[in-house]
């Protein structure tokens, strides 16, 4: 029970946010995404999906405004999280100083195992 809470403060910890104009929420089918910064700029970002499963993994993709995209990170794997009935595999990425984007950038993220790919529109 205890790796439970545990688990789950975690994953609260991954999604809390302080107010900034470049938080953003977005949900595609099975996959959710939440991203937290300031303007232009992005802190930290955190993805989940419905369900456990082997070999779950995520990466973040980018499309700018002219809408070309690419792979802004390599697969992560995701970690299995579990609270009374809800199961979730999550993942979150963090960099220090932050992440600038052009205004217009769609950040986005991508499971392996899943069709869905939420977007956040990153702008001033």
């Amino acid at each position: 029970m205890r790796k439970t809470i545990h688990a789950v403060t975690a994953a609260a910890l991954v999604f809390a946010a302080a107010p900034a104009h470049a938080d953003a929420k977005a949900k595609d089918g099975k996959v959710g995404l939440s991203v937290y910064g300031n303007g232009l700029r992005v802190d930290d970002v955190g993805a989940h999906m419905e369900g456990h499963g082997t070999g779950v993994r995520a990466r973040l993709i980018t499309y700018d405004p002219d809408g070309y995209r690419s792979v802004l990170t390599g697969w992560k794997d995701a970690a299995p999280v579990s609270a009374a009935l809800t199961k979730l595999s999550t993942v979150g990425w963090k960099w220090t100083g932050g992440k600038k984007f052009a205004h217009g950038t769609k950040l986005c993220v991508e499971f392996n195992i899943v069709p869905g790919e939420p977007c956040a529109v990153i702008h001033r």
